[in-house]
């Protein structure tokens, strides 16, 4: 073999490249992440080919929670979703969960605030919400678990202002989103709850919604105050809110305690 072969078929040391420590922690921990979000999908539909079982309902749990974390923690309060103009309004469905509840509560509708740093809860009505703080609107499509979505125009205060206004616990990671006038479909109280994880609720574009198109909220969508998060599935989005309760630790969730995913975002 000549010297020139030789030389051609020798080991070479391998290129190095200098790359920025902070921009490889932030590329791994993406890509770890997405290839754990590629996996729950694996799971998830190796399970759903076992018979109904015990065990197949402990797989697509399992895969559900691996899935709520990994969405929680690729959530980031700066991205924020598409916004419309008036033009892309679409018609929004009363999509109560059960029945549309008699409108006789709202005369002496307030909202309670538990789980805050005074150590004491505070009651506000609609007025007292709409005169201390600024309202600001946006035209945001909400995404129903069911497959339907709609753009629709709304405006409320923002669930950030309330929460400077009226801090929770130094602890609080987690806040309770209650309505107490929900029905079950017989037309039975049906107290509905949510948790949703504070970082969604400082989100710039998280509300607690007040008017739609332009209008104060009808019962069919949630008067006087629905919460309003853009960022997740329309389960998430109470209507006519009584109570919000701020916590350590998270709450129970009406959809999550049914089986389906908790952190639900989008």
């Amino acid at each position: 073999m000549n010297n020139k072969a030789r030389g051609f078929f020798e080991e070479r040391p391998l290129p190095t490249f200098d790359v920025d420590p902070q921009v490889l922690r932030r590329r791994t921990r993406r890509d770890v992440l997405l290839f754990g979000a590629g996996a729950v999908a694996a799971l998830a539909g190796a399970g759903s080919l076992l018979p109904h079982s015990p065990r197949k309902e402990w797989i697509l749990n399992r895969a559900l929670r691996i899935d709520d974390h990994v969405a929680e923690a690729l959530y980031s309060p700066r991205r924020t979703v598409p916004t419309y103009t008036k033009s892309q309004i679409t018609p929004l469905k009363n999509n109560y969960n059960g029945a549309t509840p008699d409108p006789g509560y709202i005369p002496g509708w307030h909202l309670t605030l538990d789980g805050l740093a005074s150590g004491v809860s505070v009651a506000l009505d609609i007025r007292s919400l709409m005169k201390r703080f600024s309202i600001h609107e946006q035209i945001t499509r909400l995404v129903c678990v069911e497959g339907w979505s709609a753009v629709a125009w709304w405006a409320g205060l923002r669930f950030d202002d309330l929460l400077r206004a009226y801090p929770p616990v130094s602890q609080a990671k987690w806040a309770r989103v209650e309505s107490s006038v929900n029905l079950d479909a017989s037309g039975n109280p049906d107290p509905y709850y949510v948790s949703i994880d504070l970082a969604t609720a400082r989100h710039p574009q998280t509300l607690l919604a007040t008017h739609l198109d332009g209008q104060p909220l009808t019962v069919e969508h949630g008067a006087p105050l629905r919460l309003l998060a853009p960022v997740k599935l329309g389960l998430k989005n109470v209507k006519a809110i009584t109570r919000l309760t701020y916590v350590a630790k998270e709450v129970a969730d009406y959809w999550a305690e049914r089986g389906y995913s908790r952190y639900d975002g989008i």
